[in-house]
């Protein structure tokens, strides 16, 4: 059985140009705060105020680089705070999804779509994933131990090569868990 190291994310957005621009002023460039788990990624010095039809989450980070479209990654309870009705998604897979209101130094944009509940999910490389007996797209469940013990499943694996061994969660599921950053918890296998 293997171990992996919990990564709890935060609510936070990934912008793309376009709208980096629109919410910034012409040229701007995100401001590197620090390094992230996943080789590349980066939080923002930068924040954004997300509103939505009954409420506004202020102060949200941005994290870098810029994607090819805008995405809104928020936990159940902001998308209940905000009157939003997110679907779980995996990263990227922003079709259909609700939209938002963004607001930064520059004024404000309306997002069409972007506005999702992560998929919790286990990034390795497909090395790692052959090692553990799994490949791109498994879904497996994962062993909690501690205060409030449990296994949650439906954990997808994202092996490629550009990943580094972690397990993604959102707070909601954290907090269900009373789960530490950094905890490790055991991979059980796929699931039937």
């Amino acid at each position: 059985m293997a171990k992996v190291l919990v990564e709890t994310s935060a609510r936070h957005l990934h912008l793309s140009q376009q709208d980096l621009e629109t919410l910034f002023g012409e040229g701007f460039e995100l401001t590197f705060k620090k390094a992230l788990s996943q080789p590349g990624q980066f939080a923002c010095e930068e924040c954004l105020d997300i509103i939505g039809p009954k409420g506004e989450l202020k102060h949200v980070r941005i994290l870098g680089p810029e994607r090819s479209a805008t995405q809104i990654e928020l936990a159940q309870t902001d998308c209940r705070n905000i009157g939003i009705k997110a679907p779980v998604r995996s990263s990227g897979d922003t079709k259909g999804t609700p939209g938002v209101t963004l607001r930064g130094p520059n004024g404000t944009l309306t997002v069409p779509e972007g506005v999702m509940i992560a998929d919790r999910h286990i990034h390795m490389t497909p090395a790692q994933a052959a090692a553990f007996g799994l490949t791109d797209g498994d879904r497996v469940q994962v062993k909690i131990d501690g205060p409030k013990p449990g296994v949650m499943g439906g954990v997808l694996i994202r092996a490629n090569d550009k990943c580094a061994l972690d397990f993604h969660i959102d707070t909601d599921d954290g907090n269900a868990f009373l789960l530490k950053q950094g905890q490790l918890v055991t991979v059980l296998g796929t699931e039937e």
